[in-house]
């Protein structure tokens, strides 16, 4: 028995069954790519939605200097042709909705990042889990293990719907108009696989916050988000959501645009549906560039787009699934695990009273606070992991998030035990203060393990919060309160954008060599839910980085006016004032003179972009109907694993669904909405393809078609089904497969032949 048979059989009454029959679907689609009998730009946007990353490989040698044991090579490979699908480890991306995670989660996770990865449990901004250098083929036993506590990777990445954010606050926040939390969750579960979500041309992010003044949401950089509101209609106070759409960050950083001042909270859920059709018809997918809803949105207007959103609206049909978790909002109350009790007079260990003024925040309830747990750029170890997961239950419930800004939080903690948990935190290594200040600098994966980092992301945070934590107690309060991000490249996946001080990775060509820069960005607003965007202000060399922050900093110390933020100051010096200021620090000495600055940080090497790859960020642009007929494929191997096994008329049936899901994957092209009944598909793909000839191949002639409909009548005859029957219906299933591929490619060659005729006949200025 396999290592995959056994989970799959240990873990099988754990799983709900909807998970397990997508995770046996993904294993399979893995053995088909192998076999090249799935395209391979279909395999790679179905991976990506499974949460399955290729990443940078440096021969096992983290850029940390850390060397990791775990990696293999692919057994059976995914190598078709020219194109490599995965020849070495990768990235799997762990959906942690709102950041909710309880302990038993926590054991699993650790024990995963032991067992497939390299022992590290990477929180990402999104409050996502990563794991670097996992197998491929190790993939569906760690996705039925984590089913099996209630974690999916589904969507975590791809053209999708990705993890919805929340602020880990809510629900004990002293500011909050209402807990989100449950809006959160009801809108990741209702969106996922949801069918009007499968069709975007790039990702969607949501994100929720309690209210507008703090960060923890920050929802002005997403694509929808929605920010608690009470408002009285009639007399009578009901909630809803001040609700934008249209942000997003990346290399053109666009403010989400107030889509409703008051959307009631019954038409979150059918709103998000109807702008999901809406992008999902008119969003780009050629230009992957602007594919964005953030482009889509700026380009017709907010007023437009609004009205588009609240048509499509009227035209949905009622689903229950919109309302009927807001009978149940009470039942999302967290409870506390003992009473609260205040600190006064407890025993203070050595280093507490640091800790307690940075990672402490005291809730709404009185007694309790929330104690947050720094992870150093976001990582935590697997026996760091699992110790917190023996922790938790001393003090708390089920009440553990991860957070935007890479630390974990326990909520509901009394604030009598804060002593004893720093006590335990310290022991595990945990215990490090400065949560939430200038030393808790974010960062992406960057060069690290990310394909398109160019310069160190992680290694100069590293080193930045190295630099800060030996002055912090010298800090300006001024000065602690800032924020640092860092991302790899132009992305923004560090979200530099909406840090005080920003940067992110590029080049420059110096004495002949590349020589590792950042951007500076200066007067980001990580405040007011994301607020404002900081403007670029000089390119200096990777090495130097350390004395701009010194010297911003400094300046902003000696010389602000009473009470004037850091993006004020920054905006009066002015963005001249600021280059000159970093003029001195742009220049490269030569090679011989300090060959430190022609290497990267944590990383010995010359610095070089000849290991950079092509990113996997935007996936692939691949339709609905490539996806059907994919499955098809996968259904017919069924079917043939069936036959192997002797249950002839389940081979037969399971061949005849395939054909059937063939079909209906060439009606999509035509008719996207087409339902699932098989009535209506075998109706719809009469009509349309073999009335019209359009399936029929010019050797076969209508013969592949009628292979369908011959099935469908012997189906029905229920005569005795044997061996040379089900052999005969495989393979009859095989050729109307082909046929359908086949039909596929000519009606995608013939619409291709049409929008260049018609580019060619546009006038000046039209196309």
């Amino acid at each position: 028995m396999t290592a995959v048979e056994s989970w799959k059989q240990k873990l099988a009454h754990l799983m709900p069954p909807d998970l397990a029959r997508e995770i046996d679907i993904f294993e399979t689609q893995i053995e088909l790519r192998k076999q090249g009998k799935i395209d391979e730009r279909v395999f790679a946007e179905t991976r990506l939605r499974r949460g399955v990353y290729g990443q940078r490989y440096d021969n096992g040698q983290r850029h940390d200097g850390v060397r990791v044991q775990k990696l293999r090579l692919p057994s059976g490979g995914l190598t078709k042709g020219p194109e490599t699908v995965w020849d070495a480890p990768g990235m799997i991306r762990i959906k942690i909705p709102f950041g909710g995670l309880n302990p038993e989660q926590m054991e699993v996770l650790a024990d995963l990042s032991e067992e497939y990865a390299d022992g590290i449990s990477h929180v990402t901004t999104r409050q996502d889990i990563q794991y670097h250098f996992v197998h491929i083929d190790d993939t569906p036993s760690l996705m039925r293990r984590l089913a099996a506590v209630g974690i999916t990777t589904r969507e975590a990445c791809g053209n999708v719907v990705r993890n919805v954010t929340a602020c880990p606050l809510a629900g004990v926040c002293k500011d909050e108009v209402f807990d989100v939390t449950p809006y959160a969750k009801a809108c990741s579960k209702f969106l996922l696989g949801h069918p009007d979500t499968q069709d975007f041309g790039r990702k969607f992010k949501i994100a929720f916050s309690g209210c507008k003044q703090h960060p923890c949401g920050l929802t002005s950089m997403h694509d929808m988000g929605a920010i608690a509101k009470k408002k009285v209609v009639n007399g009578e106070e009901r909630r809803g959501f001040e609700f934008y759409v249209g942000g997003g960050l990346g290399a053109v950083p666009y403010r989400a645009q107030l889509f409703n001042d008051f959307l009631p909270q019954e038409e979150l859920l059918p709103i998000a549906q109807a702008a999901s059709r809406v992008f999902a018809r008119l969003g780009e997918k050629r230009n992957r560039a602007r594919a964005r809803v953030k482009f889509l949105v700026a380009n017709l207007g907010i007023d437009e787009f609004r009205r588009m959103v609240l048509e499509e609206r009227e035209k949905l049909a009622a689903d229950p699934r919109w309302t009927d978790y807001l009978s149940r909002l009470h039942e999302w109350a967290e409870k506390p695990l003992k009473p609260g009790v205040s600190l006064d007079g407890s025993e203070r260990p050595a280093g507490f009273d640091a800790w307690y003024a940075t990672n402490v925040y005291h809730q709404e309830q009185p007694g309790y606070v929330v104690a947050t747990v720094t992870l150093p750029l976001g990582d935590i170890t697997a026996d760091q992991l699992r110790a917190l997961a023996d922790i938790a239950p001393r003090f708390v419930k089920d009440t553990i998030r991860t957070t935007v800004e890479q630390n974990l939080v326990f909520r509901w903690v009394s604030e009598a035990d804060l002593p004893d948990l720093y006590k335990a935190l310290c022991q595990i290594g945990l215990g490090e203060p400065n949560a939430g200040t200038i030393v808790d600098v974010t960062a992406c994966p960057g060069t690290d393990t990310c394909k398109l980092g160019i310069a160190s992301s992680r290694g100069l945070a590293r080193k930045l919060r190295t630099h800060l934590s030996e002055a912090s107690l010298q800090l300006d309060e001024a000065v602690k309160g800032l924020r640092i991000k860092v991302s790899g490249c132009f992305n923004s996946c560090g979200q530099h954008h909406i840090a005080d001080i920003g940067f992110y990775g590029i080049s420059r060509n110096v004495n002949g060599y590349t020589v590792p820069h950042f951007q500076v960005m200066l007067g980001g607003k990580f405040k007011d839910n994301a607020g404002a965007y900081g403007l670029p202000v000089g390119a200096v060399p990777s090495k130097r980085i350390p004395e701009v922050v010194t010297l911003v900093t400094d300046r902003y110390v000696r010389e602000r006016q009473r009470g004037e933020s850091f993006q004020d100051f920054i905006s009066r010096i002015g963005k001249k004032e600021v280059k000159a200021m970093l003029d001195g620090l742009t220049k490269v000495p030569p090679h011989d003179v300090d060959p430190s600055y022609y290497s990267d940080w944590g990383d010995p090497r010359e610095f070089t972009l000849t290991d950079m790859g092509v990113g996997e960020c935007a996936g692939e642009v691949v339709s609905q109907a490539q996806f059907t007929l994919a499955a098809s494929e996968r259904e017919l191997f069924e079917a043939q694993i069936y036959f192997d096994s002797g249950d002839f008329k389940k081979a037969v049936l399971t061949a005849y669904g395939a054909m059937v899901q063939a079909a209906q994957g060439i009606v999509k092209t035509q008719h996207y909405d087409i339902s699932d009944n098989e009535e209506a598909i075998l109706s719809e793909f009469q009509q349309r393809f073999c009335d019209t000839q359009l399936f029929y191949d010019k050797y076969a002639g209508r013969q592949f078609a009628d292979y369908l409909f011959k099935a469908r009548e012997a189906l029905k005859s229920r005569g005795e089904i044997g061996e040379d029957l089900a052999l005969r219906r495989l393979q009859e299933a095989q050729l109307f497969i082909d046929a359908a591929h086949s039909c596929y490619k000519k009606l995608s060659e013939l619409q291709s032949a049409s929008r260049a005729s018609v580019a060619g006949t546009a006038s000046p200025g039209e196309g």
